[in-house]
């Protein structure tokens, strides 16, 4: 018992540590921008790998020279609590969990049928809903993989009460929006601007913003066609919504 009670000692500390770390490098971030992000990281790799080669755009642009039509869009279509919550909408949460269950069964009943009569297809990967907010999206790329447990859910959720608490609205979506993915090596509001629309990050208009706003949850695939029929449709529908949007 004395040799478990160590082990566990150990954890306990190993956690803590772990914490305060996170917590050290967070109050930098209040004054210091982060230069690369885990997700960046790993994407670099990843180009390397495959491409040999790592085309990449970001460049950093402070706050003043973030377009608030930008701002708005991106609240409107990617979290529109986020003025009031605290970090995380419990019931979002929720509602996703529920609704990639039904989706998980689903693809397990497919998946099923498929064996019986198409074997050698691969198997139906159901679509999986994030229900996070964007301090939870900023905490995650900022520091955790993209695997999927409960143990790296639990640090996300730490991880964005502490971005909460020590940066606050402003500074989040400051480093959220200079750091988030627009396509293939393609990071940033200013670097996307430049990318799609030629103009620097302070210039976009609201449409030009809504457009940007939708291709956040699936960059890669929207940047083939950034005018595609669903792009435009809904780039109207956040259009409509960003007069009624705070922004920090």
């Amino acid at each position: 018992m004395k040799q478990v009670w160590r082990v566990l000692g150990m954890l306990v500390v190993s956690i803590v540590c772990l914490q305060l770390y996170f917590v050290a490098r967070i109050v930098v971030m209040k004054v210091v921008a982060p230069q690369s992000t885990t997700f960046q990281r790993s994407e670099a790799l990843r180009l390397a790998r495959e491409n040999h080669q790592i085309l990449w755009t970001q460049e950093w642009v402070d706050d003043a020279r973030i377009s608030k039509h930008l701002k708005r869009a991106v609240i409107a279509s990617e979290d529109a609590g986020f003025m009031d919550h605290g970090g995380v909408e419990w019931d979002a949460i929720q509602k996703a969990w529920d609704k990639n269950q039904k989706a998980q069964e689903q693809a397990d009943k497919r998946a099923a049928r498929q064996a019986k009569f198409a074997p050698n297809k691969p198997p139906p990967v159901p679509k999986v809903i994030g229900g996070s907010t964007i301090s939870q999206q900023l905490a995650k790329n900022l520091f955790l993989s993209s695997e999927r447990t409960f143990i790296r859910k639990g640090q996300e959720i730490a991880l964005t009460y502490m971005l909460e608490a020590i940066l606050g609205k402003h500074r989040i979506l400051e480093i959220y929006l200079n750091n988030v993915e627009w396509g293939e090596g393609v990071f940033g509001a200013q670097a996307a601007a430049r990318h799609y629309y030629r103009v620097g990050a302070d210039r976009l208009g609201p449409n030009q913003a809504a457009r940007l706003a939708v291709m956040l949850p699936a960059p890669k695939r929207f940047e083939k066609r950034p005018g595609s029929p669903y792009v435009m449709g809904r780039a109207g529908t956040i259009e409509a919504r960003m007069g009624a949007v705070e922004v920090p």
